[in-house]
């Protein structure tokens, strides 16, 4: 069962990776405060948020241990590990640690964080947020999320119960679900039909109250909105986010 006094605080902003620890959360039924973090005004990067994250980045959290002592994390894919060994102590959203299906969650978040979110973020901003059509950049990030995506749907396939990993929704699965969720955004065309195994995993894990509750914190979830905009409505939308994104790129090669 849950800790009997978490003492959880959130901060976090609209964004796949910002979106996967309140999924888990939701899913885990624990407490928790939510700070919302404005990323358009640099709120990540102030000094009072660096004392949490160093790094200036979303998501964070906060907690304390059992013993009362505070305990700071940062890096999505640590804090999701931390509260499964934490609060999960029933395996609802996790496996036993030693088991064979704990390493292989492991691998599979790890996957996750060293390579679909790294070169799906990539494509994201050589097509939405680069200042000029770069079309190497965008061609090579796109070409990449795809073999991912068919990596994950081969996998998929192989699993009758419809996961990455065992009988049940993970981490791993919670960690991937916000960048699929946002495939239309970095300019995957054709998932449903290129894709089948993911696109079921993607409407199977949004019926599951947790992900649906989750997914809209701190603010509503538009992504799946967003894949059923033309391109020109796409690059639209974008104009504002490449500004904020590029003034940002500009203030940090000023440090």
């Amino acid at each position: 069962m849950a800790s009997q006094n978490p003492d959880i605080h959130l901060y976090t902003a609209q964004t796949p990776n910002g979106i996967k620890v309140s999924i888990l959360l939701e899913e885990l039924g624990v407490p928790y405060k939510v700070t919302a973090i404005d990323i358009t005004k640099d709120v990540q990067k102030e000094p009072w948020f660096l004392e949490i994250n160093p790094n200036g980045r979303i998501p964070a959290l906060t907690d304390k241990l059992e013993d009362g002592t505070p305990i700071s994390l940062f890096e999505s894919g640590a804090i999701m590990q931390y509260l499964v060994d934490r609060y999960d102590k029933d395996h609802k959203v996790s496996y036993p640690h030693g088991s064979k299906e704990y390493y292989e969650t492991l691998s599979w978040l790890f996957w996750q964080m060293g390579g679909l979110g790294p070169m799906q973020g990539q494509a994201n901003h050589f097509t939405r947020y680069a200042p000029e059509k770069i079309q190497y950049g965008i061609d090579r990030y796109q070409n990449e999320t795809r073999r991912l995506y068919r990596v994950m749907d081969a996998q998929l396939a192989k699993n009758e119960k419809g996961y990455l990993v065992g009988d049940r929704p993970t981490i791993a699965d919670f960690s991937c679900w916000g960048w699929v969720a946002i495939h239309g955004w970095s300019g995957i065309k054709d998932f449903e039909t290129q894709f089948p195994n993911l696109n079921a995993w993607l409407n199977r894990l949004l019926e599951r109250p947790g992900v649906e509750k989750g997914r809209h914190v701190p603010s509503k979830h538009s992504a799946l909105e967003l894949n059923k905009l033309s391109e020109e409505e796409l690059e639209a939308k974008a104009v504002s986010s490449r500004a904020w994104v590029q003034k940002g790129m500009a203030e940090d090669a000023k440090k």
